[in-house]
């Protein structure tokens, strides 16, 4: 019955001084064992945020500069779009001063002659090889006749040789059948100025004994009233003396080039005028 009586405060008590070194034995290993499984955790966790900001940095990086090479590129397309814009209106300028250049000179010379003429715009070219020809967009409607001479400033292009009520056809000087009067400059010989096609022409009939060299300028004779005297035809290409011919075979490139012509001069009466003091040519 003594076993039954037992003090159970004493048991209590017994059993708690027992627990509590246990039990601070217990947390201490608890908290040892928080501390080593926290430092792994710890690094791992500030390794993947440094990785992760590193990450965003670079992304945000990337897409900035992504975003501004986007922008620098429209900013170069801009720029070369205006620079185009600039450069056509920079050549539409140069042309607009040089025909304002060329219209100037022309107007020049039409208030400073004696000689009547009629302005003409070039608005055509013969395509046949067997004629060497142009079309201007002036005609019998203006004044234009058969015949009448046709010049630019640097010399003589040619003559109307079929006018129409609005345009005319103008024979070359290269044409087969185009013929003017001619004098080189240098000697006054005499002589006709004959087209050979292919874009050239002859002097023909002048005497085997006169001086004629390549290099002069054959100018207009004045004889037949229909060109300035004195106004540049051709230069002298070739000279050659035939042993049983009484004429030098002269061969001449004229001194206009038909193809780079726009604006031309009728002339409907040259009124025996001399260009050749004007133009800086010896008589």
């Amino acid at each position: 019955m003594n076993f039954l009586n037992i003090d159970l405060k004493k048991i209590l008590f017994f059993l708690l001084v027992i627990a509590l070194p246990l039990l601070s034995f217990n947390v201490e290993q608890k908290s040892r064992e928080d501390q080593w499984f926290n430092e792994p955790v710890q690094f791992l966790a500030g390794f993947t945020q440094e990785t992760f900001d590193v990450f965003s940095r670079g992304v945000k990086e990337t897409t900035g500069l992504y975003l501004n090479l986007i922008g620098i590129k429209k900013e170069s397309a801009d720029l070369k779009g205006r620079n185009s814009e600039l450069t056509t209106r920079l050549e539409a300028m140069n042309e607009l001063q040089t025909e304002n250049d060329r219209l100037r000179a022309m107007l020049d010379f039409r208030q400073a002659t004696k000689m009547e003429l009629i302005a003409a715009e070039v608005v055509g070219r013969d395509l046949v090889p067997d004629h060497s020809t142009i079309t201007i967009n002036k005609g019998t409607n203006h004044g234009l006749k058969n015949g009448q001479a046709v010049i630019t400033l640097g010399g003589v292009l040619g003559y109307i040789f079929k006018p129409g009520a609005s345009t005319s056809h103008v024979m070359l000087l290269s044409d087969r059948y185009a013929v003017v009067d001619g004098i080189v400059q240098r000697t006054r010989a005499h002589g006709i100025v004959e087209g050979r096609s292919a874009g050239g022409c002859n002097l023909k009939y002048v005497e085997r004994t006169e001086d004629v060299k390549e290099g002069d300028i054959v100018v207009t004779g004045g004889l037949d009233n229909i060109f300035p005297k004195g106004f540049p035809i051709a230069t002298v290409q070739s000279v050659e003396r035939k042993t049983f011919s009484v004429s030098l075979k002269v061969e001449l490139k004229p001194v206009v080039d038909p193809d780079k012509v726009e604006e031309v001069f009728v002339v409907t009466n040259a009124k025996n005028e001399d260009l050749g003091p004007r133009l800086g040519l010896k008589e």
